[in-house]
């Protein structure tokens, strides 16, 4: 084999192309495949926060995300359902940097996958099988391609068709909860705070509001329970007024908007336990494949940028594609812990939004004490601490 390395990433969403813009950004071959006849993404917000930004722009992306993304900093907040003031959201890291935008997925999207050359994306290509050996790594195509690889990274979300190739099967989780979800143009809300990360919180259930495509858009999600299991689907059609019954009552912000809405959309929220490992030989999980999260504190795509990054660094410090195998295990060993302690806090964050509190003050006060945990988020350079991992293994050696 050559000591030139060659990945193969199977998804091209948001986590399999900014693995792929890490990767090539450090020279190294890249190939995504993905299922569907077009890369694409539904109408629906991302945040993209410090701790993946400072990555995406180290691969010279930052103007590009800037072009389409919202700044969210000033008058960002946290409210009980009357609007009462709980505390600060914080949208700079330590240093004070607000690197912290409100994205629209497809704009996101777009940004990623055309900083990758055209010639390394394959659409229409769904994954159907995958077998390893001495000589490389090799995945099968229900179009009858066949792809051969020193690595494959699977970045084929929460069901993922690779993940049973690392461990064993288990079905993703219910939270209890749906999601609401829609667009609606800045304008139609003339006085609303045009940086703001807005959160109402009570009653079993949330409400969010934050601007995506430079502001011109405002992105809500309303988190409500529900007996019966909704469907994990972005585009599955809501019940508007449904959604509007759930916060009647609420800060007239809330209900002020939601009078504005016309459609919606639901998804329901699923995440996993974590798993107990993310690498077999020369296959990697990625993204919602190895870590699907719950969306309360935002992290989701942010990790999958993380995870990309180390990949990146790991397998070029690595020398070349003999010695793949072992960057992979270094990847998991580095990532797996800080992945799982995201998911656990996405989860304890969704308590104290959806007030599953005796007492709401204890509630009130976790909140406000917010900061310390997403400082430790937003601080976090996982190119770094790859860096730094990747030192302390050949100092062992």
């Amino acid at each position: 084999m050559s000591d030139r390395i060659h990945v193969a990433i199977v998804g091209g969403g948001i986590g399999g192309l900014a693995a792929a813009n890490a990767l090539l950004h450090r020279g190294i071959d890249v190939a995504v495949y993905e299922q569907a006849s077009a890369l694409g993404e539904v109408g629906a917000g991302v945040f993209i926060y410090p701790n993946s930004l400072r990555q995406l722009e180290r691969m010279g992306l930052g103007a590009a995300l800037a072009g389409v993304g919202a700044k969210v900093g000033p008058g960002s907040e946290y409210y009980r359902m009357d609007g009462s003031v709980v505390g600060k959201i914080l949208t700079a890291d330590s240093s004070g940097w607000n690197g912290m935008y409100g994205m629209h997925r497809a704009d996101l999207l777009q940004v990623l996958a055309e900083a990758v050359p055209s010639a390394a994306i394959h659409t229409g290509h769904r994954c159907t099988g995958f077998t390893q050996d001495e000589q490389g790594a090799h995945l099968s195509f229900a179009n009858g391609h066949v792809a051969h690889a020193d690595v494959v990274i699977a970045a084929d979300g929460i069901n993922s068709v690779l993940q049973k190739h690392v461990v064993e099967p288990s079905a993703p989780e219910y939270s209890g909860f749906r999601a609401y979800r829609g667009l609606i143009s800045a304008d139609r809300l003339p006085q609303w705070r045009r940086e703001a990360h807005q959160v109402w919180m009570g009653d079993g259930k949330h409400f969010m509001v934050f601007p995506v495509r430079r502001g011109e858009l405002l992105n809500y999600v309303g988190f409500v329970p529900t007996d019966n299991e909704t469907v994990e689907s972005w585009s599955a059609i809501g019940d508007r007024d449904e959604l509007a019954a759930s916060f009647a009552g609420w800060d007239p912000r809330v209900t002020e908007l939601l009078d504005k809405v016309e459609t919606c959309f639901w998804w329901g929220l699923y995440d996993r336990q974590p798993l107990g490992r993310w690498v077999n030989g020369r296959l990697a999980l990625l993204g919602d494949a190895a870590h699907p999260m719950l969306p309360h504190l935002g992290q989701g795509a942010n990790q999958a940028v993380e995870d990309g990054t180390a990949l990146a660094v790991l397998l070029q410090a690595c020398g070349g594609s003999e010695a793949a195998e072992e960057a992979l295990k270094d990847y998991e060993a580095l990532r797996r812990p800080r992945a799982s302690f995201v998911q656990a806090e996405a989860r304890k964050n969704g308590l104290r939004y959806d007030s599953k509190y005796k007492d709401l003050a204890q509630r009130d006060r976790e909140i406000a004490n917010s900061a310390q945990l997403r400082k430790s988020l937003y601080d976090f350079d996982i190119e770094k601490e790859a860096i730094d991992f990747r030192s302390r293994r050949t100092a062992l050696a």
